[in-house]
């Protein structure tokens, strides 16, 4: 049964034709306004927060937006878009698209991934190497494919590690299977969790294939990540840049003060000590601050005429 289509330019009030700091801009107005540590309503507010970023992961994606404008509402006919060449694994990344038996990428439904079914179904999930179903006339065992789906994995439980109840059951079979999945302190980008013999299913009686998980990390209204290190993007004033001050920024661990003097360029980064993510040794990654010096949209006369006065000194 096909999923709901979901109307990602709706969902982030733009355009279809929004240019990307356009999306850019409204993901981080939105998830601002939705994020679930300022609600009084978490579970809602963790709901919208899910939609908001599975919207923006496929607007910001180059490869994903001409896909999703491509097919739109019918998707459906896009299988899931990756058909593996003749004789070999799949398309990106070994995986391709799935067939009809042998519990395939195409058969498996998910729960509690973080994604909606319908993002599951057009872009998640892919399949790998192995036995693909069909006819086969072979007594040798042969074992199943490799099946690979992604999981959204917060900033808190990437900084903390978590549990994570995932569900999926396999073509039309009505046995819903569960699995509680351990996400480890630290994970990265594109880790994966491996699921063992939870695949596709094997021919001639061979073993099943392996379930890996991939981890998303959730976009995040205030920062980027690199490996470790948490990235900033510090909005400061221009008279605060010219003369210097503080300015209060947040981080994972709370609020911190940051003294910005006087002559400060754009783009200039601000290195805070072991407030990243956890790394591979025990430690932490850095957090970086990056100056955004920020232009004022509109100006009142009186400050026009500052401007001006300013403009004539230089």
């Amino acid at each position: 049964m096909a999923a709901q289509f979901r109307e990602y330019y709706e969902t982030l009030g733009v355009s279809k034709t929004a240019p990307a700091d356009e999306i850019k801009s409204a993901f981080r107005k939105l998830a601002r306004k939705h994020h679930p540590d300022l609600a009084k309503d978490k579970k809602a507010a963790e709901e919208k927060f899910k939609e908001i970023n599975e919207a923006y992961e496929v607007l910001s994606d180059p490869e994903k937006r001409r896909k999703y404008d491509e097919y739109g509402s019918n998707w459906q006919h896009a299988g899931n878009g990756f058909s593996p060449p003749q004789g070999g694994a799949g398309g990106r990344g070994g995986f391709g698209g799935g067939s009809n038996s042998g519990g395939d990428a195409s058969d498996f439904h998910f729960g509690g991934t973080g994604y909606s079914d319908f993002f599951e179904q057009f872009f998640g999930t892919r399949r790998g190497r192995g036995y693909g179903g069909g006819a086969d006339f072979e007594e040798t065992p042969q074992r199943g494919r490799d099946v690979e789906a992604d999981i959204l994995v917060t900033l808190e439980e990437a900084l903390h590690g978590a549990t994570r109840q995932i569900s999926f059951r396999k073509g039309n079979s009505p046995d819903v299977q569960t699995y509680t999945v351990k996400i480890p302190k630290g994970v990265r980008e594109g880790q994966r969790i491996r699921l063992a013999g939870q695949g596709g299913s094997g021919g001639a009686r061979g073993e099943s294939g392996d379930l890996y998980l991939r981890v998303k990390l959730q976009q995040h209204p205030d920062y980027r990540f690199e490996g470790a290190d948490i990235y900033h993007e510090a909005d400061v004033p221009p008279w605060q840049a010219v003369l210097g001050g503080e300015l209060t920024i947040p981080t994972p661990d709370g609020r911190a003060k940051l003294k910005i003097p006087a002559g400060t360029r754009n783009g200039r980064q601000f290195r805070i000590p072991r407030r990243g993510l956890p790394g591979k040794n025990g430690g932490r990654g850095d957090f970086y601050a990056v100056v955004e010096i920020a232009i004022p949209e509109s100006l009142t006369p009186e400050q026009k005429a500052l401007w001006e006065q300013l403009s004539q000194l230089g």
